[in-house]
């Protein structure tokens, strides 16, 4: 039972993570994970996850920026692909972490024999991914494209591909608000606002200079330009903008449209977010404000105790860094 209850917990986690992912290449970003907090710098990430019992579990590693492999991985857009993709890997190898910490701990923890230890295994986390990429289809593409459709047979003013388009994206971003906040009324997903408010709070202490301690973290707010919230509402703002240039009428073509358009979209919202967080007093930074909006719900006041996870995984990922010849400079 406490087996599967985990995988529900990840699996809930999972769909919530472009929401909780930071996937910009920036000196330090983060993640909520169960029960902890993923940070990363540029070559190298750190997690610390936290028990019942309130002992910190904490793991570091290397890792690689996709465009220092190829060149071309740091072009404009296809950056933005590249990028998030890699981002959205580690950060479910970093949920996958947190819910087999919890899992063990539930299940014996150290003290366990090795034939009662479990984890969440490959096959597993690939149906999880499975899941919830077709769930991301179905909710965010499918739904808002039937409804809509449904709506233009009753008044037929739909039938303008802008006015259709703003009402499939109406549909789409209220569907959204909806998951996020009702969801966030499931205790454990509540904790992991919770986290991602401590996420913030020391990212913004580590970019505003000096030391990084939870009484100067917790002076920050929770709510972050560069948060994956932001960035999906762009997506979905902007989603609305591309559909309405290309004139397909039937269902099914429109719904290839959403599909295949879908890396294109990602990639320009990426490059806004990343201007829009440079210029923040520019016209771009208006299409941030309602993904801050929104993170009034996705990030919470977080307790000292998560802060000092986010704290204790940010130092391990800084570590790591400088041992590898890496230097953080703040701008």
């Amino acid at each position: 039972m406490v087996y599967w209850k985990q995988h529900l917990r990840l699996l809930a986690a999972t769909q919530l993570l472009p929401a909780l992912e930071s996937g910009e290449e920036t000196l330090v970003g983060g993640q909520a994970v169960l029960e902890g907090v993923m940070m990363r710098t540029p070559h190298a990430w750190g997690i610390t996850v936290r028990k019942q019992t309130g002992e910190m579990v904490s793991h570091a590693d290397l890792l690689q920026r996709p465009s220092d492999k190829r060149k071309w991985m740091g072009w404009p857009v296809v950056r933005g692909v590249v990028t998030l993709g890699y981002a959205m890997m580690l950060g479910f190898r970093a949920l996958k972490f947190s819910a087999n910490v919890a899992l063990g701990e539930a299940t014996g923890g150290t003290d366990a024999k090795p034939e009662d230890k479990v984890e969440i295994s490959g096959w597993m986390a690939a149906v999880n991914i499975i899941f919830s990429l077709g769930f991301f289809i179905l909710f965010y593409k499918f739904l808002p494209l039937l409804a809509a459709t449904g709506l233009k047979h009753s008044f037929p003013a739909l039938g303008n591909l802008v006015l259709f388009n703003l009402v499939d994206g109406f549909i789409r971003i209220g569907l959204f608000l909806l998951f996020v906040w009702g969801i966030a009324r499931a205790r454990d997903i509540h904790r992991v606002y919770e986290y991602h408010g401590a996420e913030h709070k020391t990212v913004f202490a580590f970019e505003d200079g000096g030391p990084v301690d939870i009484p100067r973290a917790q002076s920050f707010v929770t709510w972050h330009p560069r948060c994956g919230t932001s960035f999906l509402m762009t997506v979905m703002l902007i989603c609305i903008v591309v559909y309405s240039l290309f004139p397909v009428h039937t269902f099914w073509g429109k719904f290839a449209l959403r599909i295949a358009a879908l890396p294109f979209i990602a990639g320009i919202s990426y490059e806004l977010i990343r201007y829009a967080a440079k210029k923040r007093n520019s016209l771009f930074a208006l299409l941030t404000k309602p993904g801050l909006w929104l993170q009034r719900i996705t990030t919470q006041p977080p307790s000292d105790d998560q802060v000092q996870c986010a704290i204790t995984a940010l130092d391990a990922a800084l570590e790591l860094e400088k041992q590898n010849g890496g230097e953080l400079v703040i701008a």
